[in-house]
């Protein structure tokens, strides 16, 4: 059997794991970011279980001093302070690493790259097979005969082994041993190794190629001349320096003794107690087993009283068993249905169902939900509904699959779901208003979602009823895998499941539904989320239940060719890159692209690789190159077709429901933590627009039959008449009063010309800086932007702040806010907790603060066209008008307009859009009318 030693460079693997989940953090139910120990732990446990090591262990830096710091002051100087929360995450990895029962390898004075140097080393001289778990290219050095380097996969990436062969071509050198020659050439800037000033990794990798050794470059600087030959005379000290704190020492007085490092069984109850502080339940679950809860068991006697629906008094002595874990001074309960006691009654007869319906008229709220055969609410057919009105006790409704008998008892039900003055609660109740209103039923009480209470409580945290049952009642939910199956084709559905199970699991999710609210309603409060929730959120419900239930119509037939004369155009595209390639290849294949490119054609000596080693042949790449040569542009043609017909052309007519034939989008009203909605099946947002070809797809959206036309009405610079308000800026909000071209004015200030003489160029790149200001733009990318040289672009960013000083101030003002409270909201109160806004990383904390500036911006559009959408529905409704409002998309809304509704609707539309949220400047919005959405557009 093999022997593999597996040696992980700890620091460099959990500063890797954690900025991977940045943009979405693993956030506990106390408020601890827990990212780290979370990517590092899945990284162990993959390698475990894929690679299969005999032997194993982790090395970290201390904090001592090391013979770099002494020889060079300014070793690793202008490293970013670690994120506060990666430096919490220290302890837990460690208790994690020996719950695994795996050595940690420290010691003062070395770093871990030199531990892990010498013990590859000496484990390979001893018949090892080693491999040192490193993204650092500084270990190329120490790979030979044995001994490699292992990149774990990473964002997408596949896992990575470089041995000699692969470091001597990744750095086009002869040896591994060169690779200190190149690092004492170019420097590190990571640790602040200086290098020679000047020389970057091409320049250096050529040099060796020639003179083969650091110190034969430099030996040979006069021969090699000019202002490279004075760069290395003036940098040879620190060219020497460099290559020795480079050099990786595998002489460290530490010793590979294989007993210690054998991979042995996890300590269980270690692990158990780690995971759940950290709350890692499925992680748990994966590497524990099934039986993971956390900690010992207590046993308690109860006695359960329990009253039926007609009254009859049961009591019984029950024996309740809850796992429990001690955290801090916490006591988690991990409670479920088999040690919780509580009451649940089927309602299957025509008197049970009459005596409920008089029990819940009877109450000021309700809990509900549904049953169904999916969980598309516009394809699934339900199977019962249950309610709840006290904690503990729930009621499950079986329903007939006939579609009249179902109809017939939910009507049974229309004083509860058209009450005046009862509040219906549900957790993501769209979706069970959806399921009725396919049954003729219209849920018209008050309403109350605990998925968007804890939405606005909670924007960047996880929302499924399981989790936060789990978070907020310390309750574990009945699983529904328990029930149908795990998800995939052997999956059943719950008309397949017996009437005990889906009683338990259904009156269930009532009750948790129903306690859920009595924990967020005061939160929201709290919070000062409470008028987000009841003016915005709340009343937009019934808005996207309605849209959701029209759909839209598709002209499936225009689909189809449009199918056609794209096939026809990427197929002429294709040929056209092989004619000028010279050879045939597949195009689709970003590896073979990137070789024909830079190897073959040789359009970029500069060409940069991705993780992987292959040329990276991005959109944003293939742009940059586009005018060096016209098969880049053929390329380009090649993917945006190839992309629309695939994603949208082809597949869109799929999406048709088989009741009404036509596609009916889902919105997500509780994903964007900036309050924006988004939509799925299909995605909307997503429609191509600024391009001719992707403008075309719209064409295919048109109106329900030949009374109707499309008509779009869509906010018109919104963002920027925001900001303008929102910084009361003078000048931005004079040229908005008057009316005039804000980008014409914006280019015509930065630029300093009169309004007249600015031209479509100088307007195009002031378009670019005014949305891009908001988004935190650089001069670096704005230059990449708009192919500008850097300085152009500084002084337009520059002279953008001089012009319009209180939006710079505004930007000010915003990061202040935040660093003081924590938060950032919008014109109505939604939030943004900004929990890295103080960090002493500055990567960290420039995203924290550039979301500061812009989520008001962005979160206030949102909420402006939420407020005009429960308007116009609201309006709509009275006036029992046949138009009907079908989609929205970013600041855009479509309708189904009745051609005689036309003269009522646009006023009535355009009215309550302006007005919808006022501001210090004019809102305004542009409408259009067509037979199908391109024509409206």
């Amino acid at each position: 059997m093999e022997k593999k030693l597996f040696l992980l460079d700890a620091m460099a693997l959990i500063y890797r794991a954690y900025y991977a989940l940045i943009r979405n953090p693993r956030i506990t139910s106390a408020g601890r970011n827990t990212n780290a120990q979370f990517g590092f732990t899945t990284t162990l446990l993959d390698l475990i279980n894929k690679e299969k090591p005999t032997h194993m262990a982790v090395a970290f830096d201390t904090h001592a001093p090391t013979e770099r710091h002494t020889t060079y002051t300014d070793y690793k100087a202008n490293r970013q302070d670690a994120p506060e929360d990666l430096l919490d995450a220290l302890p837990d990895i460690k208790r994690i690493i020996e719950g695994f029962n795996i050595p940690v390898v420290e010691l003062d004075g070395y770093e871990a790259d030199d531990v892990i140097g010498t013990l590859a080393w000496q484990a390979a001289d001893a018949g090892y097979t080693v491999y040192m778990v490193t993204p650092d290219k500084d270990y190329g050095q120490l790979v030979r005969d044995n001994v490699f380097i292992y990149k774990p996969p990473y964002m997408g990436n596949k896992e990575e082994i470089m041995g000699p062969k692969e470091i001597c071509e990744k750095w086009q050198i002869q040896n591994v041993h060169q690779v200190i020659d190149i690092l004492g050439l170019m420097g590190d800037a990571v640790d602040n190794i200086p290098g020679i000033a000047g020389i970057g990794e091409k320049t250096a990798m050529k040099l060796l190629a020639q003179y083969h050794s650091l110190e034969n470059v430099l030996e040979n600087a006069d021969t090699i001349g000019g202002k490279m030959g004075e760069k290395i005379k003036a940098g040879r000290d620190n060219a020497i320096l460099s290559k020795e704190l480079a050099t990786i020492i595998t002489d460290v007085p530490v010793s590979f003794h294989e007993e210690d490092f054998c991979i042995k069984d996890c300590d269980k109850g270690k692990l158990t107690d780690i995971f759940m502080e950290l709350e890692f339940k499925t992680l748990g679950k994966r590497i524990l087993g099934d039986g993971f809860a956390g900690g010992a068991s207590v046993e308690a006697k109860a006695r359960v009283v329990q009253t039926d629906l007609f009254g009859t008094v049961i009591e019984e002595e029950v024996t309740v068993t809850t796992e429990v874990v001690e955290t801090g001074n916490i006591l988690l309960a991990d409670k479920n249905i088999n040690n919780t006691p509580h009451e649940y009654e089927v309602i299957d007869t025509a008197e049970k169902r009459a005596k409920l319906l008089e029990q819940l008229l009877g109450q000021s709220e309700v809990s509900f939900d549904t049953e169904t055969t999916g969980t598309d609410a516009n394809e699934a057919e339900i199977v019962g509904m249950s309610f709840s009105f006290k904690k503990g006790v729930a009621y499950y409704i079986p329903l007939p699959a006939d579609n009249t008998a179902a109809r017939a008892i939910i009507h049974e039900f229309t004083p509860l779901f058209q009450h005046p003055s009862i509040v219906l609660i549900g957790q993501n109740i769209k979706y069970d208003m959806l399921i009725l209103k396919w049954y003729g039923m219209e849920i018209t009480t008050a309403l109350f979602d605990t998925m968007l209470a804890h939405y606005l409580i909670e924007p960047e945290g996880r929302r499924s009823m399981d989790v936060l049952s789990a978070q907020y009642l310390q309750y574990e939910p009945v699983p529904i895998e328990s029930l149908i199956g795990k998800k995939g084709k052997g999956q059943g559905n719950m008309r397949d499941v017996e009437i005990e199970k889906i009683k338990e699991y259904a009156a269930e999710d009532a009750d948790i539904t129903l306690q859920l609210k009595e924990k967020f309603m005061p939160m929201l409060p709290e919070k000062a989320v409470d008028k987000v929730f009841y003016d915005i959120e709340n009343p937009l419900i019934k808005v996207l239940t309605d849209m959701e239930y029209e759909g839209i119509a598709l002209d499936t037939m225009a689909l189809a060719d449009y199918s056609k004369e794209l096939e026809i155009e990427i197929k002429r595209a294709e040929e056209s890159v092989y004619e000028q390639a010279g050879v045939r290849f597949k195009l689709a294949s970003p590896k073979q692209l990137g070789e024909v490119l830079f190897e073959k054609l040789q359009l970029d000596p500069k060409a940069k690789k991705t993780r992987t080693g292959q040329y990276a042949t991005g959109e944003d790449v293939l742009q940059k190159l586009s005018s060096k040569h016209k098969i880049v542009e053929d390329i380009l043609i090649f993917r945006e077709l190839s992309k629309l017909k695939s994603t949208y052309v082809d597949s869109l007519p799929l999406l048709l429901n088989k009741r009404t034939n036509r596609v009916h989008t889902s919105y997500n009203q509780a994903v964007a933590v900036t309050g924006r909605l988004s939509s799925n099946n299909p995605n909307l947002q997503n429609i191509p627009i600024r391009t001719d070809r992707g403008r075309e797809i719209r064409k295919a959206f048109i109106p329900r039959n030949e009374e109707y036309v499309l008509l779009s009405a869509d906010y018109s610079q919104i963002e920027l008449r925001i900001i303008a308000a929102i910084s009361e800026d003078k000048e931005m909000m004079s040229a908005f009063q008057q009316g005039i071209d804000i980008h014409a004015a914006t280019a015509a200030k930065v630029y300093n010309v009169a309004l007249e003489e600015v031209t479509s160029q100088m307007r195009r790149n002031a378009k670019s800086v005014n949305f891009g200001i908001i988004y935190g733009v650089s001069a670096f990318g704005l230059s990449e932007n708009l192919g500008i040289p850097r300085s152009e672009a500084k002084m337009l960013i520059d002279n953008y702040f001089a012009q319009y000083p209180s939006i710079k101030q505004y930007m000010e003002d915003q990061v202040k806010f935040a660093s003081e409270n924590g938060y950032v909201q919008t014109m109505l109160g939604r939030k943004r907790w900004l929990k890295d806004i103080n960090s002493s990383n500055a990567v960290v904390r420039g995203f924290a603060e550039r979301n500061a500036i812009n989520m008001p911006i962005q979160g206030t559009a949102a909420d402006m066209i939420k407020l005009a959408m429960i308007a116009i529905h609201k309006a709509f409704k009275e006036q029992n008008l046949k138009s009907r409002m079908l989609l929205q998309v970013h600041d855009e809304l479509v309708f189904d307009a009745h051609r005689s509704e036309l003269e009522i609707i646009k006023p009535l539309i355009l009215d309550l859009m302006r007005n919808a949220l006022p501001l210090a400047v004019p809102v305004e919005a542009e409408m259009g009318i067509g037979n199908n959405w391109l024509e409206a557009h």
